[in-house]
């Protein structure tokens, strides 16, 4: 998820040659995909040393430590990533939800087996609430914790500094990036121009560092190490937590200019910092407090501190825009309530703002680094909820590579048993911080879980309770022959989330007003499970006699329903209602927990809050307030 989009940046390049075309795609890149993992050296290679479970700095384990940096950089991005899970694309589109809905549409599996496979896809997209709130605060606050290098005294500033740019950030989300968005790729290269060259000069002084290459160094770390060894793993990890953007955004950019961007200059630029960082530690054991910045001259501090803040502030900024998208998915596919949902550029499908995701995230944030108090503090609540998602992202690529695609059930087994082992140690070794934060992201993803679920299954409830009392379509034709209604000139549209069945706002309308207009279309919104649908294929329309249509209008699960495309398509089609003369009419139902089901009481109460706290129809549809006519009913579920 992120801040461009790739047919709207191929659109707006047609002209331009493939290879320029390319060349801008990957610099746009830059500044969304890569500014998580990009910034990572801020705090990686200083919490295997110098977090709650830092080891001693000895040659041993520096070189051990960077060849587990080297390994999972190759083994985690360039070969799980880039190499295979990229191949699971729906539409073009990737990340965990649009993996999830390519198994819900396309798998073999029986029903339990599939809703098994989508709920352990909901949980992962779910867990990313949480690495979006730790992800700003860890990398602003890391950046910003350079000031007490240069001037020791300025330590009680950090926070408040910390706390100031984050609120900065989220407050001006609403303005969206698209203003600043065409900075974010030139920052970020200069941020891997600047830490590979402070790296390389580090690895000209000591160029033994480079003996890391070689795997055996971190297998014998682990193996000496034992225990203490298998704990620095999550730290280890730290280096690759924005893998999962990777996969996130390859439907906006394509997955040749992220695929050539990582292999021409964010892994050799982070190889050699790393790299760097290690000679350094090897010379000056007692820098293992902050090794990235200990690289730096000191009449550089002042504008490393500037651009490591930049470059962290746009890392932030991704994973705010991918919570956004994140969110506008769950909306549409039908896992949470509508919410406020506003585009913010005209060009970029993918630029939109949720405000209540915003300052939900702004208000975590803050609170976090208030909290915590230390980048090292939040370094232990971060990863466990990224390694449980790139653990699900393997489960679901391995059923979609061997139901979907048939590959070699052999060849995929020892694949996927490769992968797996190495999300499992991950995941352990995060998951043993879970007394020292690591307990947060799984909180908040559990939460967000249980939302998802009570809502889709409130959902569920609340239309089973309308379908038994209206009617279907055919019995609705049937009677109205029986005894016609009296019929008033004029057009109405009524929303109903079945289009086979009657909205029941329009037999309360009869049974009330006895009159119906003249001409009545029945409009439903479909969410498909692909991210988009084409404008051909988008829009619907029967004619069911008597002055009746039924709109059937579909979207897919990027795109935002859009009321008055909906009449003007339809309008193609011989419907033919002018929008400044139709009259809406909607339902709001009033939720009750009454009733004996499956579900537990306080998950109905849960879901009735929901209901009861989201966006009108008339405001989600964008419908004309003064021509909406809302009809209340109370539902017991």
């Amino acid at each position: 998820m992120s801040n461009h989009s790739e047919e709207a940046g191929t659109g707006a390049n047609s002209g331009r040659s493939p290879l320029r075309q390319l060349a801008g795609l990957s610099l746009a890149a830059l500044g969304v995909v890569f500014g998580d993992i990009g910034t990572s050296p801020l705090y990686a290679v200083r919490e295997c040393f110098h977090g709650d479970f830092g080891i001693p700095v000895t040659q041993g384990n520096v070189l051990g430590v960077l060849s587990l940096l080297v390994w999972s950089l190759l083994m985690i991005v360039t070969v799980k990533y880039l190499t295979f899970i990229m191949k699971a694309d729906n539409e073009g589109e990737g990340g965990i939800l649009a993996l999830t809905a390519l198994i819900i549409t396309n798998s073999r599996k029986n029903g339990s087996a599939r809703w098994f496979l989508v709920g352990i896809g909901l949980f992962g997209a779910a867990l990313l609430y949480g690495d979006g709130m730790i992800t700003p605060a860890i990398s602003v606050l890391s950046a910003v914790e350079g000031l007490q290098i240069i001037a020791p005294a300025s330590k009680d500033l950090v926070i408040p500094v910390t706390i100031a740019v984050l609120a900065a950030l989220f407050y001006f989300q609403h303005h969206g990036t698209a203003r600043v968005g065409a900075l974010f790729g030139p920052i970020i290269f200069i941020w891997f121009a600047v830490i590979g060259l402070l790296g390389l000069i580090e690895i000209i002084r000591y160029p033994q560092i480079l003996q890391a290459m070689l795997p055996w160094y971190g297998i014998s770390f682990l193996l000496g190490n034992h225990l203490q060894g298998f704990m620095v793993l999550g730290a280890v990890f730290l280096s690759v937590t924005g893998a999962e953007a990777l996969y996130a955004d390859m439907g906006h950019f394509g997955k040749t200019p992220i695929r050539i961007t990582w292999l021409i200059l964010v892994l050799p630029a982070l190889l050699l910092n790393y790299f760097g960082q290690g000679a350094l530690l090897l010379a000056f054991p007692q820098e293992s407090h902050n090794p990235f910045y200990a690289l730096v001259p000191s009449w550089g501090m002042i504008p490393m501190v500037v651009l490591a803040t930049l470059a962290t502030i746009i890392a932030s900024q991704a994973l705010i825009t991918g919570v956004f998208s994140l969110t506008q998915q769950a909306i549409q596919l039908g896992y949470l309530p509508r919410l406020t949902v506003t585009h913010t550029s005209e060009k970029h499908i993918g630029q939109i703002y949720v405000p209540a995701a915003n300052w939900s995230l702004m208000i975590s944030t803050i609170g976090l680094v208030a909290g915590f108090g230390s980048s090292s503090r939040l370094a232990a609540a971060y990863g466990v909820a990224v390694t449980a998602t790139m653990l699900i992202s393997t489960i679901l690529f391995y059923f979609v590579a061997r139901d979907l695609w048939n590959w070699n059930r052999v060849g995929l087994n020892f694949m996927i048993a490769v992968f797996a082992i190495i999300d499992l140690s991950f995941f352990g070794a995060s998951a043993s911080k879970l007394l020292h934060g690591a307990w947060f992201p799984l909180v908040i993803g559990l939460g967000a879980f249980t939302l998802m679920l009570t809502w889709n299954q409130g959902r569920a409830l609340l239309l089973k309770q309308l379908k038994d009392r209206t009617l279907t379509v055919e019995e609705f034709l049937q009677s109205i022959v029986l005894q016609q209604p009296q019929r008033v000139n004029g057009q109405a549209v009524y929303l109903t989330a079945n289009p086979d069945l009657i909205p029941v706002a329009m037999l309360h309308n009869l049974r009330h007003n006895k009159v119906l207009h003249s001409e009545v279309a029945f409009f439903h919104f479909s969410t498909e499970r692909i991210p988009r649908v084409p404008n051909g294929r988008k829009v619907e329309v029967t004619r069911l006699g008597d002055g009746l249509f039924k709109v059937v209008a579909r979207y897919g699960f990027l795109e935002y329903p859009n009321i008055r495309q909906v009449i003007a398509l339809a309008n193609h089609q011989g419907l033919h209602f002018k929008p400044e003369s139709i009259s809406f009419f909607l339902s709001r139902e009033k939720i009750v927990a009454d009733i004996q089901t499956k579900m537990m009481h306080w998950r109905k109460k849960l879901f009735a809050l929901m209901a009861r706290n989201a966006l009108s129809a008339t405001a989600y549809y964008d419908l004309p307030s003064g021509q909406v006519i809302e009809i209340g009913l109370l539902v017991q579920i």
